[in-house]
This record gives structure tokens, C-alpha cells and sequence, in this order.
């Protein structure tokens, strides 16, 4: 019926209707982004706009325009943020996190602590299952904090269900300060961490971060 009307129309009225039409996508498009961000549960809002790249040394042949363009999501790669405390990877995790939602792609953060609660919570009260069900449909988990504070062995087992389903489907994001050696120590299982770091690898890149604290640097108490 619409493009019934749009050929019988006028000029003008089809350049009214064109308008119309273009405006509603657009609004249709800025609802869609906000509810992703706010469904993202990002700690805060960044943006790559302005962000200070010189501590983050990147791999062989993977750089700064791949990374901005969110090719990882396309291929369900994982990306490995490791470095000294404060030197920004967190900050270009939520960043990438917010970029996809504003592309369109459903992102979500997570400490890794706050997901083990999550997970914890969803298995003691029968709702696991369906905790698993509605991360799977998420094309981006960042997993915050990786070492930060140590892991049970139940919570060690349900984050390992986590990065296995995601395996080769999702990407995932991972900020860590522990080289790969000490993963064991937070997952209190050296197979588990080896099965855990062997997906992440397969299809993943490591970012190096080094340098200064920004927070110390830029700190009131000196």
C-alpha cells in the first residue's frame, strides 16, 4: 500500500514521505542504540574518541583501525587485555563495548567476579540454564578484572562454561594484570586455566599495557 501511495504521489509529497520515513528510522535507531547501552551495564561511559593509545602495544599485523572497526566481532575473536594496573583497559574495553552498542551489536560488561555472583545466584536458584541461554545471545562479554580476586572452584567451573560456549561463536573481552603462568592460582585448577587460555588463544590477541597508573598520576593525594 505504501509504495502503492509513494507511486501516485507527488513530487512533493514523496519528498514529505521520504522524509518521514527517514526520520522514523533514525529515531527507531537511536532508541535501539540507547536501550543496547543501557542493557550493556557499562561502569561508565567511554568513548575511543580522545583515548590515550601510547601504553597499549599491539600484535604483528593488528593495529588501531582494525581494532576501532570491531573487526574481532565479525569473526568471533577474543581479545586479551593484559598490563600493569591503571594504564587503561578498562576504559578501551567498555570503549569497544560501547562502540559495537552504537553500531547495533549487543554488548555486555561484567566484572569477572559480579558474573561467578551472577552465575552462582542463577544455579542455587534453578535458573542457570536460562543465565547460559541469555549470555549466549550476546555477541560481546567483557569480562573485567580477570586475577583481581581469587575464584572458587564452583565459580571456577561456571565462568569456564561461560568462555567455553563462547568459544568460536562470541567474542569476549578479558582485562587481566596476570600473565597466563598465573592463571591457574585464580582458577585454583592449572587444567581448567590451560583449557580456559588454550580457546582464548585460538582465536584471540593479546594487547600489552604498560606504564604509569593514569589514576596515580592524575591523583589529588600526592
Amino acid at each position: 500500500m505504501l509504495q502503492e501511495w509513494a507511486t501516485k504521489a507527488t513530487p512533493r509529497q514523496r519528498e514529505y514521505l521520504h522524509g518521514m520515513l527517514t526520520a522514523e528510522n533514525d529515531s527507531r535507531a537511536r532508541s535501539r542504540r540507547a536501550r543496547l547501552l543501557t542493557a550493556a551495564r557499562l561502569p561508565a561511559a567511554k568513548s575511543l574518541d580522545g583515548y590515550d593509545w601510547t601504553a597499549v602495544g599491539f600484535p604483528d599485523g593488528y593495529g588501531r583501525q582494525q581494532l576501532a572497526d570491531l573487526e574481532f566481532l565479525d569473526h568471533a575473536q577474543d581479545l586479551i587485555l593484559f598490563g600493569d594496573v591503571g594504564t587503561g583497559k578498562t576504559h578501551l574495553a567498555t570503549a569497544l563495548a560501547a562502540e559495537a552498542c552504537q553500531r547495533g551489536i549487543p554488548a555486555r560488561y561484567f566484572t569477572t567476579s559480579s558474573l561467578v555472583m551472577t552465575l552462582r545466584r542463577a544455579k542455587d536458584t534453578g535458573r542457570l540454564d536460562r543465565e547460559l541461554a541469555t549470555l549466549a545471545k550476546i555477541p560481546l562479554l567483557v569480562l573485567d578484572e580477570l586475577g583481581y580476586l581469587p575464584i572458587d572452584p564452583e565459580g571456577a567451573r561456571l565462568l569456564f562454561q561461560v568462555i567455553s560456549e563462547a568459544y568460536e561463536k562470541r567474542s569476549l573481552i578479558i582485562t587481566t594484570n596476570l600473565e597466563f603462568s598465573k592463571w591457574g592460582t585464580v582458577f585454583g585448577d592449572d587444567n581448567m586455566a590451560a583449557a580456559i587460555i588454550d580457546r582464548l588463544v585460538h582465536h584471540g590477541r593479546l594487547l600489552r599495557f604498560r606504564g604509569d597508573s593514569y589514576r596515580v598520576s592524575h591523583a589529588l593525594m600526592k
